[in-house]
């Protein structure tokens, strides 16, 4: 077991056995530091461990607290990697999305913004000049990489945060999903060891299927990022070829690494020499005052690609993604030629226009301060409706996680929230292994309504069925 998740179950024992009381606070991390001879990331993973279980609280410039309604049985996945073989996840996927599609449902399971949140006159009036003005030899000169003018526009981007990005090291992609899978395409065979979070992004996990490639499912630590101390057995005892992350707003808890975790981390990656496949698409919507920079910012070797779209953040239904490729750029484009030829050019040329005549930042900083305001909304509501679930508190982005009961079953959920008129996500879509089947996701983005305020008093109200007919468990959540 790792030091920080030592030092964790001992303080959860002191608090079991009345050591710590509710509302008292526990030993500062400088004093934990002195006492335990660990260092402050050490104590910091083991107290962000004990708030994931529910045990404490941190509360600013004050420190944490033992909470006043601790239950033992709040806890978490097991802190340990896990190994599969094999990923069967499409069919789950396909079935969840299938049904999220559907107007007549309160789209709780949905995996894209409100729709209405997004700049479709101005989309419009960019794709409709772009045509008019469209010189023919564009759907030939615009194959991959990619629209000259939108890559450079994006290497600007990239510059305005520190990170010197080349316009040729861009290739432009139809979305990111294509982005991520030619990443991992260039970088893995068939059967290859893949490392990813614990719960991550279904994509990913439809990606390795896809690729017929291993996958290692390594715990994040709820607001850090990826459990380091288990990524570095996983990558002593395998022979990994690449790590797919999410630095900024992960998805589906919502956290961003703090800086010191994110060098950490490529450090680690640079010292065994597997390449970070980086998923940046949510970093726009981060709700801090700065956009947090991509992981890739701290790659000595520079191996790593850093993949990004327009599709979360301002043009939804033009599919257009990119991939920060480096030394792998030019195979990157023999790979996108095989398959999909090039994107779509009128949305590239349409991009580039509204990226240069400006107004894209103030529709970010709209568009940030409306995604924040609803999820608070929605969060308060949950809070109040259900009192006994851990809820995320998110960076950035729309999405909740809720972290029920062990015996909560969230695909049985999702079955009958369809019959009640709403959708939403079960956990297991996070995990190649069916985990986190107690968890659920829900889009936050939609505008507060009666329908909205009725399907989450009926989400609580099959929570609390389900679990008043549930048989006890004890073990930990699966």
């Amino acid at each position: 077991m790792s030091r920080y998740g030592q030092l964790a179950d001992q303080l959860q024992q002191q608090i079991a056995r009345g050591l710590w009381q509710p509302g008292e606070r526990i030993p500062s991390i400088r004093q934990s530091c002195k006492t335990h001879n660990l260092s402050p990331m050490t104590v910091l993973q083991a107290y962000q461990l004990l708030e994931s279980r529910g045990l404490i609280l941190a509360r600013p410039q004050s420190g944490y607290y033992v909470k006043a309604a601790a239950s033992p049985q709040r806890i978490s996945a097991p802190q340990q990697a896990s190994y599969s073989g094999s990923v069967d996840i499409n069919d789950l996927v396909f079935e969840v999305l299938q049904a999220s599609k559907s107007r007549a449902l309160v789209p709780l399971g949905m995996a894209v913004a409100d729709p209405a949140l997004f700049p479709h006159p101005q989309l419009g009036r960019a794709l409709a000049s772009c045509m008019r003005r469209l010189d023919p030899f564009s759907t030939v000169a615009d194959l991959p990489p990619g629209n000259e003018a939108l890559r450079r526009a994006i290497a600007q981007r990239y510059a305005g945060e520190g990170l010197a990005v080349s316009p040729g090291e861009i290739i432009i992609t139809t979305g990111a999903m294509e982005a991520l899978t030619l990443s991992l395409q260039v970088l893995t065979e068939p059967g290859d060891w893949v490392v990813v979070e614990s719960p991550t992004f279904y994509g990913a996990l439809q990606a390795i299927e896809r690729l017929k490639l291993k996958v290692v499912e390594v715990p994040v630590i709820p607001g850090v990022g990826i459990d380091l101390a288990l990524l570095e057995e996983v990558l002593d005892q395998r022979p990994v070829k690449a790590c797919w992350l999410m630095g900024n707003v992960q998805h589906p808890l919502g956290h961003t690494m703090p800086d010191d975790h994110k060098q950490a981390l490529m450090a680690l990656l640079n010292r065994h020499r597997v390449p970070l496949v980086e998923d940046d698409v949510y970093a726009e919507l981060y709700f801090g005052r700065e956009r947090p920079r991509p992981i890739k910012y701290w790659d000595a070797r520079g191996e790593s690609l850093l993949c990004g779209s327009w599709t979360k953040c301002l043009a939804p239904g033009f599919r257009v993604g990119w991939v920060v490729a480096g030394p792998h750029a030019e195979r990157v484009q023999r790979l996108q030629l095989m398959s999909t030829l090039s994107t779509n050019v009128p949305s590239q040329l349409a991009l580039a226009d509204m990226l240069r005549q400006g107004g894209v930042d103030a529709h970010f900083r709209r568009l940030r301060h409306t995604l924040a305001q609803r999820q608070q909304q929605m969060r308060a509501a949950l809070l109040r409706l259900l009192p006994e679930v851990r809820i995320s508190s998110p960076d950035g982005g729309y999405f909740l996680w809720l972290e029920g009961d062990p015996r909560l079953d969230g695909r049985a959920l999702y079955a009958q929230a369809i019959a009640s008129g709403f959708s939403l996500a079960p956990g297991a879509l996070f995990s190649s292994q069916g985990r986190h089947n107690h968890c659920l996701r829900l889009n936050s983005s939609h505008s507060w309504s009666p329908e909205l305020e009725a399907a989450l008093t009926r989400l609580a109200e099959l929570i609390h069925q389900q679990l008043d007919t549930a048989p006890a468990k004890d073990d930990k959540a699966p």
